[in-house]
Parts: structure tokens; C-alpha cells; sequence
């Protein structure tokens, strides 16, 4: 691969704007890949959480995953009603949302597809590599007072 910059040019790139464009670069890849799966990147969210754990609430849905990429309650619940109109999720009596077959046939289709998609983003990239990039935007986040919200 080829650098937009040298090594001293690079240092002196903003990290707001490589943080915007990889974030972009990556969620549009995802949300492309998962659009395949006639699934939104929320709604894999969702069916992850509820695949995973045998079911969640609505509310626990809302307060893990309202954060995510700026979502919020509003649009959770949308893609939460979207996911039982498509008989991804069926909803108990009690309101824990569990996936139906069909659900849990997409879940993991697009567990696959993000274990996929994980491998084409790391390539070439050491997990030493990773970890010290995590940290170094924690530390912009923190620097700049920011706040990132991740269960």
C-alpha cells in the first residue's frame, strides 16, 4: 500500500480528519456488505445482542445500543419493530425479544459476514498494530474531553 504522505508529512496530519474517514470508510464497507443480507447495521445489533444471550428486553436493547454510532432510543426502537415486522424477533409475553429461525439464520449468516469483514479490515495490520492505534484514539478522545460510550 502506498501513504497519502511521508512518515514527516504524516505527522502532522489531522486525526480528526483520518478518524472521520476511516470511520466513514469502514461503516459504509459494513453497512454495504450487511445491505447484502437485506439486514441494517442496527439490526444486526440487534440480532448479535439477542443471538448471543438468549433474548434481551427492549429496555436492555435500548441502553446498550442507543449509543451506537448516534443512534439514539428513537432509532433503536424502529430497527428493534422493524426486526419483529420482518420475523426476525419474536417478543414473550414478558418482552424479551428472541430470534425465530429466520432470525437466527440472518444472525448467522451476518455473524460470518462480520467475521469476514474483521479479517479484510486487519489485513496487514498487526494486532500489536491495533491495540496501539485503540489506545492512541482513546487518548484523543480523553485528551479533548470527549466522551465514546461502548458496553
Amino acid at each position: 500500500m502506498q501513504y497519502s504522505h511521508s512518515d514527516a508529512e504524516l505527522i502532522k496530519q489531522p486525526i480528526g480528519y483520518w478518524a472521520w474517514a476511516a470511520h466513514k470508510a469502514v461503516v459504509t464497507r459494513t453497512r454495504t456488505a450487511l445491505a447484502e443480507l437485506d439486514l441494517t447495521q442496527p439490526q444486526w445489533w440487534i440480532l448479535a445482542q439477542t443471538a448471543r444471550t438468549g433474548g434481551r428486553t427492549r429496555d436492555e436493547l435500548l441502553d446498550m445500543l442507543s449509543g451506537y454510532l448516534d443512534t439514539g432510543r428513537e432509532g433503536i426502537t424502529a430497527e428493534i419493530d422493524a426486526c419483529v415486522a420482518h420475523t426476525l424477533l419474536d417478543e414473550d409475553g414478558e418482552g424479551r425479544l428472541t430470534p425465530t429461525d429466520q432470525g437466527r439464520a440472518r444472525y448467522e449468516k451476518a455473524a460470518a459476514l462480520q467475521d469476514e469483514l474483521w479479517a479484510e479490515r486487519h489485513a496487514g495490520i498487526s494486532d500489536e498494530e491495533y491495540l496501539t492505534t485503540m489506545k492512541v484514539l482513546q487518548r484523543f478522545i480523553h485528551n479533548t474531553g470527549g466522551r465514546a460510550w461502548h458496553h
